[in-house]
């Protein structure tokens, strides 16, 4: 009975991924533990983590993206800063709401953040059309300062 009620319960998240959540959620308001899909909700759980951190990974890229050019792409500086500006507004406000819910995304993107830097550097680089010797290697400034919503190269 029970290998049936959890091969059940597996089949559901492999056929209807939603109906599969809708229902886990009901056993879990009835506190109905024992008819859980335990190895589908903790794989879910762990990817939740995974999510925020990708999610924090891909706007902090972007920001140094946006910061990079807007500090070398001269060119086109007096036509886009305005835009550039807003840009890296919102990717520090979202990284510092995300910082926020879940502080302890702070050690991991301190972590990343060599990472994150060299991938904004190639962004940028792509984005500007600039030679990727442009831009330099060495972050242009420590997290703190780049994720500082009054900071501007």
């Amino acid at each position: 009975m029970v290998a049936q009620l959890t091969e059940n319960q597996t089949n559901l998240y492999d056929t209807d991924y939603n109906l599969w959540v809708l229902e886990t959620v009901k056993k879990l308001e009835n506190r109905d533990v024992d008819s859980l899909d335990w190895d589908n909700l903790i794989e879910e759980v762990l990817d939740l983590s995974k999510r925020d951190k990708k999610k924090i990974e891909s706007l902090l890229i972007k920001l140094i993206e946006h910061l990079l050019i807007l500090q070398y792409w001269q060119s086109e500086r007096d036509r886009n800063k305005g835009h550039w500006e807003r840009e890296i507004l919102s990717f520090q406000q979202q990284i510092l709401r995300e910082l926020e819910d879940s502080p302890s995304l702070n050690n991991y993107l301190n972590t990343k953040f060599p990472d994150c830097y060299q991938k904004g550097r190639k962004l940028a680089s792509k984005h500007s059309q600039l030679s990727l010797n442009t831009f330099p290697e060495k972050p242009i400034a420590p997290l703190e300062q780049i994720l500082d919503e009054n900071w501007l190269p």
